[in-house]
């Protein structure tokens, strides 16, 4: 017969930098929860080297559903909190992998799902992101939204990091270009409909106010051209999934935007206002009379350098200076301005603008610069108002950020490794005293 000669053991431990990579996906605020069909022990015994809870519960309390029928929509309801409470299910079939995927979504929840198997392709397909990784099944590829190529899980990390700074990109870009074509749009509604350049010197042609056609398509143009650069400006990551918050994004954009036509409004007159000597410009100043060519150069100067300034106010909550731009968007910037300035001071498109002297440009860059830090003030003061007043939940998506930036930073887990190191100091301590108890009685009882 056949006789027992031992047992074989195989061990299948994580990844070196798996724990490394689950604790950055916790650091930007993602759950990470282990389903496996494996034993629950196994299930365990995975989690403590990952330094993930034990809290790992078997499928006895999840539901069983005919594939056939349709999801039922209270599984959020039913089962999201009892999901959400756990660190992982093991001993899963792939009917659970699926039920608890769609739970989760249901609680709203943007769920990513990783698998391998054919096991895993209906999780896979039903995840708002299934990543199938590398070596996976030819059915675990085809549910999926991404498939890795290389081994491991921290390039998903990176993915979240990296489209975290888009995001961030793409809100400043919104504020920015709403909050000038509030001002390009106002100014010149408000310029043609009230300003009357007659009204101010009679020598003036124009009965109504305006810009021509050339000057707007330059602004245009370097405008634009600058804007592109933004793709690569210096952002930091939110450390918590970001979300569209749309009213305080144009409450912000249409802040700063009608700054800017205050500031562009009150130039425009005192420009109008030159000839008068008791006016500002030449009263106060001391500066000579504008002929109105010049005036409305004056106003493209204005309104080009203005334009490229509020992309520095709109890049950030507090003032513009509390995170240095990218060397890319700030040399963008720079070009604009001084191919503005120049075509200013030396307008080459014919007879329709007059160049300015040096001296009125440069009163149009302190104007500018003096306003601009205004505009931050005034976007500091609307982001105030907005967060005491809680508006679409600012102030709480703020604090859960700090929080978790708190919990997250280098202090807190060196913290939490000298409480683990005191721990372990604390049960070889118990340890060996316990050791040197149970020798002393042996000792005893052999006397």
């Amino acid at each position: 017969g056949m006789r027992m000669l031992g047992l074989l053991t195989f061990l299948d431990p994580p990844r070196s930098d798996t724990k490394r990579t689950i604790e950055r996906a916790v650091e930007q605020g993602a759950q990470v929860k282990m389903i496996t069909g494996d034993h629950a022990a196994i299930a365990k015994e995975t989690c403590r080297q990952l330094g993930m809870g034990d809290n790992i519960l078997l499928p006895d309390g999840l539901p069983t559903f005919d594939p056939t029928a349709e999801i039922p929509p209270t599984l959020g309801d039913d089962y999201g909190e009892l999901i959400e409470s756990t660190d992982g299910f093991a001993q899963v079939f792939p009917e659970h992998k699926f039920l608890i995927v769609e739970a989760l979504r249901q609680k709203g929840y943007s769920c990513g799902m990783t698998g391998d198997g054919v096991n895993d392709a209906p999780a896979l397909k039903k995840a708002d992101v299934g990543i199938a990784v590398q070596g996976a099944t030819d059915a675990a590829r085809a549910a999926a939204d991404l498939i890795l190529t290389a081994p491991g899980l921290s390039v998903i990390v990176d993915a979240i990091i990296l489209s975290r700074s888009i995001f961030q990109r793409m809100k400043n870009y919104v504020i920015y270009r709403v909050a000038c074509t509030i001002q390009l749009l106002s100014f010149f509604f408000l310029a043609v409909l009230f300003v009357h350049p007659r009204k101010y010197n009679a020598d003036f042609d124009e009965s109504y106010f305006n810009l021509p056609v050339m000057a707007l398509v330059l602004i245009t143009i370097l405008n634009d051209g600058t804007i592109i650069s933004i793709a690569y400006d210096h952002v930091v990551p939110s450390p918590r999934p970001e979300k569209w918050n749309l009213k305080v994004l144009f409450s912000v954009a249409t802040w700063l935007g009608f700054v800017a036509v205050a500031s562009s409004m009150l130039l425009l007159h005192w420009a109008l206002d030159s000839h008068n000597p008791n006016g500002f410009l030449q009263g106060t100043l001391g500066m000579d009379p504008l002929p109105y060519k010049q005036v409305m150069t004056l106003v493209y100067l204005k309104i080009s350098l203005s334009d490229f300034m509020t992309v520095f106010t709109a890049r950030t909550q507090g003032l513009f200076y509390t995170r240095a731009p990218g060397k890319l968007l700030f040399g963008a910037a720079c070009v604009a301005t001084g191919a503005s300035t120049l075509l200013s001071a030396a307008w080459p498109f014919g007879e329709t603008l007059e160049s300015l002297s040096a001296g009125h440009v440069l009163f149009v860059w302190v104007y500018c610069v003096a306003w601009f830090l205004i505009q931050d003030l005034a976007k500091v003061a609307i982001y105030q108002v907005l967060f005491t007043f809680d508006v679409s939940g600012i102030r709480t998506e703020d604090e859960k950020c700090q929080a978790r930036a708190q919990t997250t930073s280098p202090e807190a887990r060196l913290t939490r490794l000298e409480s683990e190191v005191s721990d372990i100091q604390k049960f070889m301590a118990m340890a060996k005293a316990s050791d040197y108890k149970a020798i002393e009685l042996a000792s005893n009882t052999g006397m």
